[in-house]
């Protein structure tokens, strides 16, 4: 299966809550637990990010498809939503 991509900064406020939203949906559902991750520090791979079509971060990637990028302002609630989206996508390819 691909890794779901989630590109962030670090010292992002809205990178923490990413954070904290993948711990939260993967302690809410099994079949998120086992998906692979890949975390994307935007400094330290310019050329991965240069290439992809995104302004702000936290931004979710996976099967070459952005299931969400944050906004300012957004919530807690707003980016776990976001991020389910892509999660969701993940386990219903893989059947589980």
């Amino acid at each position: 299966m691909k890794e779901i991509e989630l590109i962030f900064l670090p010292g992002c406020p809205y990178c923490v809550k990413a954070k904290q939203a993948v711990k939260e949906l993967q302690a809410e559902n099994e079949s998120y637990a086992g998906l692979p991750l890949k975390w994307i520090n935007e400094q330290e791979e310019t050329g991965y990010a240069d290439a992809h079509d995104y302004y702000y971060v936290p931004t979710v990637y996976w099967n070459d498809r952005k299931f969400f990028e944050a906004a300012p302002g957004d919530s807690l609630e707003k980016i776990k939503a976001g991020i389910r989206t892509a999660f969701d996508a993940a386990v219903e390819s893989a059947g589980r």
